[in-house]
């Protein structure tokens, strides 16, 4: 039997089998996983694990898997998965969508405090009382105990504000596949950022296009984009102050239209991650803990979007 003092080795290939496992069946815990694995022997043949061997412990398995946390692992299976998509022609090497969305950060509201202010004394230190009502609360002041990485953010006008992380995709045109992916801080302009860093690693030296929403129809993002060699096939904003930064040069081409048609696919990419691979709130802390296990989900759902693109076609 596993003991937890000694926390044996478990197999890198075992653990990301199991990682994969608990995405694509959206798994909430490690604790159910291993409940999976007990009994479900179609789950042990996946992983490696024989009809009469021992289920991991929870936190063996935990242990375990925060140490692959620390390397590029998640990184190189994506870009992995990638390439094997591209090997078979399904992906475009021209065209491309940029876009991001707000990860719920795993803290609570309470633990968002005044940064140099001492706490007083907790009634209750499981869920302390906290009154919020006439405080002013922003990310200058304040920063949550529990996750001091995670910032104060909202969707949109009207919207509640949460501790979250900005989760950023690029998608390449044709079949809608993930190509690269970055978490960054949500402090407002990381969708932007996110999308340039995504587009300076775009692979080759020929001139490629960028489509996305309005929030990217900035001065400063169209004109870094051009001097990446990148046309930014954004969405035009008359609203913002000083009108679209997108002429008629852009918009005059057919491949515009084109390009916003297929920027909504990246929604597709969004929904599954945060209802089957339960990203919507993430269960770990810090930018580099969300960015990995954001980035392995991506590689899980390039994985059955790719079976979907090369299962046989009946005959008619």
């Amino acid at each position: 039997m596993y003991a937890r003092v000694g926390r044996p080795s478990i197999a890198p290939e075992k653990l990301l089998r199991a990682q994969l496992l608990q995405l694509l069946y959206s798994i909430r815990s490690e604790r159910l996983l291993m409940e999976e694995l007990d009994y479900n022997l179609l789950f042990r043949w996946f992983v490696g694990l024989n009809a009469d061997d021992q289920v991991w412990d929870a936190t063996v398995f935990t242990k375990n898997r925060d140490r692959l946390l620390e390397a590029d692992v998640a990184k190189e299976f994506l870009a992995q998965v990638v390439e094997q998509a591209r090997g078979k022609g399904l992906t475009s090497d021209e065209h491309f969508t940029v876009d991001g969305t707000l990860l719920e950060a795993w803290a609570g509201a309470k633990s968002f405090q005044p940064k140099d202010k001492k706490q007083p004394p907790s009634d209750d230190p499981g869920n302390p009382t906290v009154n919020f009502r006439g405080e002013k609360r922003s990310n200058e002041t304040h920063e949550s105990k529990t996750d001091p990485e995670s910032l104060l953010a909202r969707k949109g006008e009207g919207k509640e504000s949460k501790l979250s992380y900005s989760g950023n995709l690029l998608v390449e045109n044709r079949h809608g596949l993930i190509v690269d992916a970055e978490v960054f801080q949500a402090n407002g302009t990381a969708e932007r950022d996110a999308g340039l860093v995504m587009a300076e690693r775009i692979p080759g030296t020929k001139r490629v296009t960028l489509g996305g929403d309005k929030g990217f129809d900035t001065q400063g993002f169209v004109a870094e984009c051009r001097n990446l060699g990148v046309t930014p096939h954004v969405a035009q904003n008359h609203a913002r102050p000083g009108g679209s930064a997108i002429d008629n040069r852009t918009t005059r081409h057919p491949g515009y239209s084109i390009s916003q048609r297929k920027r909504k696919r990246i929604e597709e990419c969004f929904g599954w991650l945060k209802t089957i691979a339960l990203m919507r709130k993430v269960r770990h802390r810090g930018v580099c803990l969300v960015h990995w296990i954001f980035t392995f989900a991506c590689a899980a759902y390039n994985l059955v979007r790719l079976r979907n693109l090369t299962a046989a076609v009946p005959a008619v």
